[in-house]
């Protein structure tokens, strides 16, 4: 695992009842609207999400991604890389994807600040709702404060 890479069991994953996901492949030539809309996301994290969809999406695909969470007027915007995807056990969607956020910052390509603070926000408001057993982390030291 290289060195900016985060490992997944790091970030803590977290249900937000509703969420939906728009996305698009980055390509050479900008194209116009999203590739498919309101897919149903199964978890985030700080680090990544996952999401149900109905096309394949390869690993290594370079996503750009908007979040539509229930009760919020405006849906945030990440930047991402397919990690994996399998086919789906459900019969409305046909495949799962995983994809890794890109590294937050003020560079292009990299997601900003705002959203890691945006995420941070939905995982106070939605992690408390974790099954029981499961354990519940606050910010590691090594996360910048705001």
């Amino acid at each position: 695992m290289g060195e900016n890479e985060i490992e997944k069991r790091t970030c803590i994953r977290f249900k937000i009842p509703g969420a939906t996901v728009n996305y698009q492949r980055k390509s050479l030539l900008p194209r116009p609207g999203f590739m498919e809309e309101f897919c149903p996301v199964l978890d985030i994290s700080r680090g990544g999400i996952r999401f149900l969809t109905q096309k394949v999406l390869k690993p290594d695909t370079e996503v750009t991604l908007r979040i539509s969470v229930p009760g919020e007027r405006i849906p945030f915007s990440m930047k991402g890389v397919v990690k994996w995807s399998s086919p789906s056990e459900g019969k409305s969607y046909q495949f799962q994807v995983g994809v890794q956020f890109n590294p937050y910052g003020m560079d292009k390509d990299q997601n900003l600040p705002q959203a890691m603070v945006k995420i941070m926000a939905l995982e106070q408001k939605f992690a408390d709702k974790a099954k029981p057993g499961e354990e519940p982390s606050g910010p590691d030291e090594d996360e910048f404060q705001i």
